[in-house]
């Protein structure tokens, strides 16, 4: 006998299950663009500056939209608000395989992607908050969050298998079929909800952050998480064309073997694992403990790895994956960190402002990158020396905020009582 869809999705693992693959179906082509930008930059010509933007434009739009669309599912249901975002992700991809021919075209595409994970990222946990019990929202994140890492992974080696077996637009072309797939899936399965919550009676105070900015631990992990961010995007966006550089500079047959992509990819499975242990390193050692010790780490290889990597091309892959590791281990303990020092009752609003500082660092990261190459004259072992070291005394700052503001440890972290 054949199972309706509403049947389906009342059990909460089949619901939990169907977001997060459509998760994965969404965010398979997140990281296209930067796989292919070693490629992208002699076809259309483009400067350093000008891939800078189109990879930052992503990150620029969903700062823009988030605090819009993901507020939005306060007073809607949060499912309609998904399928905007799956939506405009599927558009994105579509109309950038297409239409984007250079770089205008592709700024205002990859934007409009940026967009769509402004309404799916985030909206699709709080999809699944509204339909779960506490037990399962538990497994839920993990999921989630799971799902979301290891997509974004691969996404990196699916562009350029599909790029090299087709074409840069069947790439594009893919990941929006792949969207669309996802938008039916959650469309036809997840129920609505017939009446979602009514704004609260003091619902203008929802949108003013002054008592967010006052609290000064939150604040401390969510401008580490900016400069944290920043990191992530610069590796995110300009690892690939790094490593290709390096291949095409030292004549590496390694790369033949373990290609640009497929180490960002690896990077990337490592780094969602590196986030989850982290988290729980912080747990047991205490969290200001593991954030500095990851600060302090990332500062070190950022600042050698254009540098020594730039010599040869399986000590670029060592460092990049190194330097990956230590940026993603300290990524869930901030996020932990700026939710459990908020305010219960402003909880939503601090992470708001968390993850728009943080995709404001992931807006800057790609350009930083692409205006100092430019400004040392283009790719060399001098131009990505200096790139990076850019981006490591940005982390020097973060870390000498984080630990002058002193935030507080985590109920169950190591040391909790403890101001040192």
């Amino acid at each position: 006998m054949a199972v309706s869809a509403t049947a389906f999705a009342r059990s909460p693992a089949r619901l939990v299950a169907v977001v997060c693959a459509a998760q994965v179906l969404v965010q398979i082509g997140a990281f296209f663009w930067p796989a292919l930008l070693p490629g992208m930059i002699p076809l259309w010509q483009l400067s350093n500056s000008e891939a800078g933007w189109i990879t930052a434009s992503f990150y620029g739009a969903y700062m823009v939209s988030v605090p819009v669309l993901v507020t939005l599912t306060d007073r809607v249901d949060p499912k309609r608000v998904y399928l905007f975002g799956v939506a405009a992700t599927a558009a994105g991809h579509l109309m950038f395989a297409m239409f984007a021919e250079g770089f205008w075209s592709a700024l205002a595409m990859r934007a409009l992607t940026g967009m769509g994970w402004a309404g799916t990222y985030m909206t699709g946990l709080k999809l699944l908050a509204d339909r779960v019990d506490a037990k399962m929202m538990s497994r839920a994140t993990a999921g989630h969050a799971a799902s979301i890492g290891i997509s974004g992974a691969l996404s990196f080696a699916c562009g350029d298998l599909i790029a090299a077996a087709a074409s840069w637009n069947a790439a594009f072309f893919a990941a929006g079929i792949s969207a669309a797939v996802a938008w039916l899936a959650v469309a036809l399965v997840v129920p609505a909800q017939s009446r979602h919550a009514t704004p609260a009676k003091d619902a203008q105070g929802l949108y003013d952050f002054r008592p967010v900015f006052r609290n000064r631990s939150a604040m401390a992990y969510a401008i580490a998480y900016c400069i944290h961010t920043l990191e992530m995007s610069a590796l995110r966006g300009w690892g690939v064309a790094f490593l290709g550089y390096v291949a095409v500079t030292t004549g590496a047959g390694a790369a033949a073997v373990l290609s640009p992509a497929i180490v960002a990819t690896a990077l990337g499975l490592i780094g969602t694992f590196a986030s989850v242990a982290g988290n729980e390193a912080a747990i047991r050692f205490g969290r200001k403990r593991l954030i500095v010790t990851a600060m302090l780490a990332s500062i070190l290889i950022g600042a050698t790895i254009g540098f020594l990597g730039s010599m040869s091309y399986a000590v670029a892959a060592v460092l990049i994956t190194l330097y990956g590791i230590v940026i993603w281990l300290d990524s869930s303990s901030l996020t932990a960190g700026t939710a459990g020092t908020a305010e219960p009752s402003r909880r939503g609003a601090t992470l708001a402002v968390h993850s728009m500082l943080g995709y404001a660092g992931g807006f800057v990261g790609p350009l930083l990158i692409g205006w100092t190459l430019d400004l040392s004259g283009g790719m060399s072992q001098i131009g990505w020396g200096i790139s990076f070291l850019s981006v490591a005394m940005l982390m020097v700052v973060a870390l000498i905020t984080f630990w002058a503001i002193r935030p507080r440890e985590l109920e169950g972290d190591r040391g909790v009582g403890r101001e040192g």
